[in-house]
């Protein structure tokens, strides 16, 4: 505990007065992270934790990594931002253009959110088109057309994940109509059944669609070129986030050179051009930690290891719920993964809904007691979870889900 609980009550007291619900909206009002380093976070009691939530996914290199930090500081003495194009995010471009399969050319914008709702944009500006094939439980950011999951409104069509049969019934019903299938290549936690991408890429060629994947948690964390080169299927474009920023504001749509374009309003056609820019988009301090991070993760055997280490931990897990009896299974990949407290397959966002919530934020409010800090729905792994860390999360999950079989 802090030496000044005092001093912590009044700071969430503060938090409670000054913010709704004393929250910036995403995790809950106890947790007040006041620094990190490498695989640990502390927050303002002075509680170590060994952190699966990275700050929903960009720190995949660990917090305050000694290059990120370095190669920020001497940014900082150049200037922060300028509203212009500048040489250190041309740099992260070309080494996002080198990485990434689909990617020609590179636009930025600030935020994952911000990136997807203008791909929407562009796509329907390529097409002519006005609607867009997503799945269920996909989430594409907070515009209006990333949110509409739930139920088909026009003008987006929804589809259930892992289920090509049904994609090619939903195109042949809105023959002419459809601008591009915008997806996850692997569905927050779900991963594609063999086939099922190939299957998105060939169908969108048969119906002249496009085909766009939302890699802003995948891109730079499944492999250095993302889910595209790990699951081998190149789409027309994609969208980055997370990763390339290293831990500051950035996020990027990357794609085919005549579909991006429309952004280039001396190459785009008459009525097509799409402008595009933000305050913030390709700021320098922002590119400079991209590009070291990136330089980080495209050393060799960095991916192998990362893999290791979540695999070791998915094994591990899954071990000790059927130990417990728990009727439970982990979900994802090694780079990040969940426990879904249900029986039978896990392909899509429905089967996901049948997971027991309740014990899922049970497991998860006893792992934060035993030291361990993940977001309420997933375990990102990062490339700085060493041996005693894996050991420390072990030993967490034996005496937590202990706990929670007793409690049942």
């Amino acid at each position: 505990m802090s030496a000044n609980p005092q001093t912590d009550m009044a700071l969430q007291e503060k938090a409670r007065r000054v913010l709704p619900g004393g929250t910036f909206g995403n995790v809950e009002r106890e947790t007040i992270i006041s620094r990190g380093q490498g695989s640990r976070v502390w927050d303002e009691h002075g509680n170590e934790y060994i952190d699966y939530l990275i700050g929903s996914g960009p720190m995949i290199v660990g917090h305050a990594h000694p290059e990120v930090n370095d190669a920020v500081r001497r940014q900082l003495d150049q200037g922060t931002t300028f509203f212009a194009t500048n040489p250190q995010g041309i740099d992260l471009a070309e080494i996002i253009i080198d990485a990434v399969p689909c990617a020609d050319k590179v636009r930025y914008s600030a935020s994952g959110s911000e990136a997807d709702a203008f791909a929407m944009r562009l796509v329907r500006a390529y097409t002519g088109r006005e609607k867009i094939l997503k799945f269920e439980g996909g989430y594409h950011g907070y515009s209006d057309y990333g949110l509409m999951s739930l139920a088909p409104k026009n003008p987006v069509v929804i589809a259930p994940f892992n289920d090509a049969d049904a994609v090619e019934s939903l195109m042949k019903a809105h023959e002419g109509e459809i601008a591009a299938v915008f997806m996850e290549p692997l569905q927050r936690l779900i991963p594609p059944e063999p086939g099922f991408l190939k299957a998105m890429r060939e169908l969108t060629l048969a119906h002249d669609m496009l085909l766009v994947f939302d890699e802003v948690v995948t891109g730079f964390r499944l492999a250095y070129g993302g889910a595209q080169a790990y699951y081998g299927v190149t789409p027309d474009v994609c969208t980055l986030g997370k990763a390339i920023g290293g831990g500051f504001p950035l996020a990027a749509i990357a794609g085919r050179d005549e579909v991006m374009a429309l952004f280039d309003s001396e190459r785009a056609e008459a009525g097509k051009f799409l402008p595009q820019f933000g305050t913030l988009s390709g700021a320098p301090v922002a590119s400079v930690a991209g590009i070291a991070t990136l330089n980080i993760l495209n050393r060799p055997g960095t991916f192998d290891r990362l893999f290791e280490t979540g695999n070791r931990l998915m094994t591990a897990l899954a071990g000790k719920l059927d130990a417990a009896g728990f009727e439970a299974q982990v979900v994802g990949i090694a780079p990040m993964f969940d426990v879904v407290f249900a029986g039978g397959p896990i392909l899509n966002h429905r089967d996901l809904l049948r997971g027991d919530a309740k014990l899922a934020a049970r497991l998860n409010a006893l792992l934060k007691e035993r030291g361990v800090l993940k977001s309420s729905a997933k375990y990102y792994v990062s490339t700085a979870i060493d041996g005693s860390d894996v050991e420390q999360t072990i030993a967490a999950w034996d005496s937590a889900i202990d706990q929670l079989a007793a409690e049942r």
